[in-house]
Order: C-alpha cells, then sequence, then structure tokens
C-alpha cells in the first residue's frame, strides 16, 4: 500500500558538502551551497519519513568513509536513515548500525564477496541491510551490475545477484540504472517493473533519473517500495511534500 514511506530524499556527500556527480564521474561534481543537516532537516519538516545518504569519499575510497559526520547527522535527524558508500568490512556495517542507522546499503563488497555479505546477512539480519545494484542494460536488455563506484564492470547481472542473496533472506533491493542516474529524464520504468513482478516478495527502492513529478507518476506503473529523489530537490525541481501527493494520488498498478 503506497503510503509518504516510500518518497525517500537522498543527498551524496563529499567531505561533508552535498554534492551530485554527473553520470557518476567524481570530476564532474556539482556543489550545493547547502548545509547538509539544515537539507535534510529540510526534507523532514516537508513531509519526509526516511533518509537515504550517500558517502561518495568512501565509495571511491573506503578509508576516506565519513562515519563520524554520518553519526552525527543520524543522531540529530528524528527519521530513519539509510546509507552506503564504502563498506566493506563488518566492523564498517557494525559502526554505523550502532551509531544509530537504520540500514547498512551494501554495494560494490556484496558483488566482490558474496560469502562474507551472506554471513552479514545472518549476524544483522535481513531488516538491517540493503543490496544496492547499480546496472547498465546490455544490448540483449539485460540489467548487468556496475561496481567500483561504476567504474567497473562485474560479470553478473542484476537477477544472479538477487538470486544468490534470497536464500539468506534478502528483504530489500535498490536498483540504479547508472545510464538514468542524475540527469533528470526519468526513471528506468521497465526495469522496476520487471524487479517487482519477478521478486514479489523484496521490498524495491527505485533510484536514479526523477526530475518531475511525471517520472514519479509513472513509478506507479510499479509496486517499488521506495523512490529515492536526490537532485530534483536539491534543484527545487518540487517539493518533498509535492512528490509525497503525487504519488499517493497517482494510479497504482492493477
Amino acid at each position: 500500500m503506497k503510503s509518504a514511506n516510500n518518497i525517500i530524499a537522498s543527498v551524496d556527500l563529499i567531505d561533508g558538502s552535498v554534492v551530485r556527480l554527473q553520470q557518476g564521474d567524481y570530476g564532474r561534481q556539482t556543489r550545493y551551497c547547502v548545509d547538509a543537516l539544515e537539507q535534510l532537516s529540510r526534507y523532514i519538516e516537508d513531509g519526509s519519513r526516511r533518509l537515504h545518504i550517500v558517502d561518495l569519499d568512501g565509495a571511491r575510497e573506503p578509508e576516506k568513509r565519513q562515519t563520524a559526520f554520518i553519526a552525527h547527522l543520524v543522531k540529530e535527524l528524528s527519521v530513519p536513515v539509510q546509507t552506503g558508500g564504502g563498506v566493506r568490512t563488518e566492523a564498517d556495517v557494525r559502526g554505523l548500525l550502532d551509531a544509530g542507522v537504520a540500514r547498512v546499503v551494501l554495494g560494490s563488497v556484496a558483488v566482490s564477496e558474496p560469502q562474507t555479505v551472506s554471513r552479514w546477512f545472518q549476524s544483522f539480519g535481513a531488516d538491517r541491510l540493503v543490496l544496492a545494484l547499480d546496472c547498465r542494460i546490455d544490448e540483449k536488455a539485460v540489467p548487468r551490475v556496475v561496481t567500483q563506484a561504476w567504474q567497473k564492470a562485474s560479470s553478473f547481472t542484476v537477477a544472479e545477484m538477487i538470486e544468490g542473496y534470497l536464500s539468506v533472506g534478502l528483504k530489500h533491493v535498490l536498483c540504479t540504472d547508472v545510464a538514468k542516474d542524475g540527469l533528470l529524464k526519468g526513471s528506468n520504468v521497465k526495469l522496476y517493473q520487471w524487479l517487482c513482478q519477478c521478486y514479489p516478495g523484496l521490498r524495491v527502492q527505485a533510484s536514479g533519473g526523477i526530475g518531475s513529478l511525471d517520472d514519479i507518476r509513472a513509478l506507479s506503473a510499479t509496486a517499488v517500495d521506495g523512490i529515492i529523489i536526490g537532485r530534483a530537490l536539491l534543484e527545487k525541481k518540487f517539493t518533498v511534500k509535492e512528490a509525497i501527493e503525487c504519488w499517493l494520488n497517482a494510479s497504482s498498478p492493477v
């Protein structure tokens, strides 16, 4: 059932500053003149009930993870926060959960070390972990996973990654079509329709490309559990309140 929880406001952080990368390229970044805590607090005031924080420093260089700063943000915020970027060890996961993070987002490490990450699902519980799959659609329309801040193509398809983690209770999947991310031209609706139809027991989060209320409305043709919105909110294409109202009033799939 649709709710305000389905709209997830997001910020990306480099050295504590709110930024956006163009197509994952660290050399092409936009820095926004906003305070991270103030921006996230504003989203909460506007109705956001879940937040998403990406540690871009950690995603590129795990030793530069912004754990202390993210812990500070989480302590000051009144809604559940999920975060990822550079998580490589069990201690990394435990540190974030101990800091109050609701869910830890696992990306590259889930692809490169599936046996290790499977143990984390058993140790921490599947509800505390989100499998993040960045993908590119190949010439046969198959979504294939990319890792290392989109710089490295893996040999796995999205389906293979999901199937591998279902045995340890996988619940939450965040999937991004990187060809759409940051362009504000709409998300890959077909990708999320396929995911929700093939894996109805999973809570799928759509990420990448949302630039208008029409893009949110288009996702009503899916059964996604979350819609992550970053750049569009920062650039005031619409507000969190408007996004929630649009989502709740859009027609659901039959």
